[in-house]
């Protein structure tokens, strides 16, 4: 499944990113915000949104904020959680198959939405590269993630 969530500055790239994944016949979940609040925080999403992801097998996740700085940061300190902040389609594919991101995280005051959307397809159609070198980072970093 995947798993959407923003605050106010967000909020109206993800409604647009709703709007594009129906067009698309692309199921997903909105975690919140459901609506336009000035004065909203996103750890809450971000927490609504780890949680969803982390309960579900092979869940995915789209997280929209201002820089999308926030969104990664609180995202991050959730183990099983690999969140990227990205800028455009290319950063979305690359992680993805580098560094297997489970969450794209989309700048939404510093993107297009036509990067943002083209980021979501990328995204959502790159695999993670079965690579002995790759994986052995995400070891690592499960092995941090366990320690501290």
């Amino acid at each position: 499944m995947l798993y959407l969530a923003s605050d106010h500055r967000g909020f109206a790239l993800k409604e647009k990113t709703k709007t594009y994944l129906a067009r698309k016949n692309i199921a997903y979940k909105d975690v919140g915000a459901f609506s336009y609040n000035a004065t909203d925080d996103y750890p809450d999403y971000a927490e609504a949104l780890a949680h969803e992801i982390l309960a579900s097998t092979g869940g995915r996740g789209i997280a929209l904020c201002g820089s999308g700085a926030g969104m990664s940061i609180a995202l991050n300190k959730f183990d099983g959680i690999r969140a990227g902040l990205v800028q455009g389609p290319r950063m979305a594919q690359s992680q993805k198959q580098d560094d297997n991101i489970n969450v794209l995280v989309l700048p939404a005051e510093f993107v297009s939405e036509a990067d943002a959307l083209e980021s979501i397809d990328r995204f959502l159609s790159a695999s993670f590269k079965i690579d002995p070198r790759y994986q052995k980072r995400l070891d690592k970093i499960q092995e941090i993630e366990k320690t501290n």
